[in-house]
């Protein structure tokens, strides 16, 4: 059962194998939890999971690893229903914990130019400044920007085709200085690295050895120029991501153009990505309300 389950993740869904393997172990420690308190999975009653989730939080769980194992359980008892493997889907009725309301990290534009002034001009810092340039230009997770090839970048279009979860393809405009860094780096510096390595490599960003930067790789180098930059050292590249958002937002983007420049599913994940201002909330309502004038 879990193992077609997960091939179904795998083939159907499109996951990523890092996707599907938290999947298959947070199933794994489900299905063992099962077996250990004597409860048959396909008969599994709300109580009982609710019981599951108490013993994650005893066991010192964080609010969002909770989440997640919670989440894996329902998708699977989702699909055995839809597999009609059993009529049953308590898991549906679990509320989730919830989560504290901690702010993303987000960056002033002067943060960002202390980035790109933290960069080398040799051939490390010219990737390197093509790498903050796009991350700021795109809100690109930095996985995604690890799996881009040098054709995913439309220089005369201005714009970066970018492949989220599950294999979803969008398209992201640049800006004109985000396009030059990266055109000088593809022009000057990568052809150096790509000479290190006796095989060809069609990946964006490459490392000293001529191989794809891979994300660890990519966060490795970010979180050196912050270092270098002087700020604070919790930034991840992720925080470009927050800050790309809620620039757009305070831009005048709407919520709907800003999802899809994201990636997201859910309108919803947008939102706690950008943490909206009740302000600009309000304005937004009296602005489109009919009867806002009266």
């Amino acid at each position: 059962m879990a193992g077609e389950y997960l091939s179904y993740l795998r083939d159907v869904r499109n996951l990523s194998p890092n996707t599907t393997r938290a999947y298959e172990t947070d199933l794994a420690a489900y299905l063992e939890w099962t077996r250990r308190e004597g409860i048959d999975p396909l008969h599994v009653t709300h109580a009982e999971l609710r019981s599951w989730l108490a013993e994650l939080n005893d066991a010192g769980y964080a609010t969002t690893t909770q989440n997640r194992h919670l989440s894996a359980v329902r998708c699977l008892y989702k699909w055995l229903v839809s597999r009609e493997l059993t009529q049953e889907d308590a898991a549906a009725a679990v509320a989730s914990p919830k989560l504290s309301k901690r702010l993303p990290c987000v960056l002033a534009d002067s943060d960002v130019e202390r980035l790109i002034q933290s960069c080398s001009s040799d051939c490390a810092g010219v990737r390197d400044r093509a790498l903050i340039e796009l991350l700021y230009a795109s809100g690109a997770r930095i996985s995604e920007v690890s799996a881009l090839d040098v054709r995913d970048v439309d220089v005369l279009q201005r714009q970066v085709r970018l492949f989220g979860k599950g294999a979803k393809e969008r398209i992201v405009p640049l800006y004109d200085s985000a396009v030059r860094a990266i055109e000088r780096y593809v022009r000057n510096a990568r052809p150096t690295f790509a000479r290190a390595s006796k095989t060809q490599s069609n990946a964006l960003f490459l490392s000293s050895r001529g191989q794809r930067m891979s994300a660890a790789a990519l966060r490795t180098r970010f979180e050196r120029l912050v270092e270098v930059a002087g700020l604070d050292p919790s930034l991840t590249p992720h925080a470009m991501r927050h800050t790309f958002a809620t620039q757009l937002l305070d831009g005048g983007a709407d919520l709907r153009s800003v999802q899809e420049l994201l990636g997201h599913e859910s309108l919803s994940t947008t939102q706690i990505y950008t943490h909206l201002s009740v302000g600009r909330l309000k304005a937004a309502a009296l602005q489109a309300h009919p009867r806002s004038g009266n």
